[in-house]
């Protein structure tokens, strides 16, 4: 199939799946006459899996590590628990900053506190690396 078929059957653009090729993500699509990419359905599965691996939050590297282990059976069980586990930590980080998120919207939300109160605490909430936002 073409790239543009590609991106619709897996969601993914087509500038990012040209990305995907250019950093080792994703094989180079075999080239027709027309010297045009063609894929398959394995690259339609894998770009779908990037693409929700992505969207939960798992960095290039970590998609790179799980694809490397997915093509070498031998390697899943101690890779696949080390992988699992950083992003274990990664993903409790991110719910408990949700969460503490979530309380200020609610009281935002139900009119429990005012706007300025709710942008001084949105200003306190950790930031992605664990550290606090300096207060306004």
């Amino acid at each position: 199939m073409s790239i543009g078929e590609t991106s619709v059957a897996s969601g993914v653009k087509i500038p990012t799946i040209r990305y995907y090729e250019q950093i080792g993500l994703l094989p180079e699509g075999k080239r027709d006459r027309g010297n045009r990419r063609r894929y398959d359905h394995a690259a339609v599965h894998r770009l779908q899996f990037i693409r929700t691996a992505r969207e939960l939050g798992f960095e290039v590297e970590a998609i790179r590590e799980f694809l490397r282990i997915m093509a070498t059976p031998e390697l899943q069980t101690p890779d696949t628990a080390r992988i699992a586990q950083a992003q274990l930590l990664s993903v409790r980080s991110k719910i408990a900053r949700l969460e503490r998120l979530r309380a200020v919207l609610s009281d935002a939300a139900d009119g429990s506190q005012c706007a300025n109160v709710t942008a001084r605490l949105l200003l306190q909430l950790p930031l992605e690396s664990g550290t606090i936002a300096p207060a306004a």
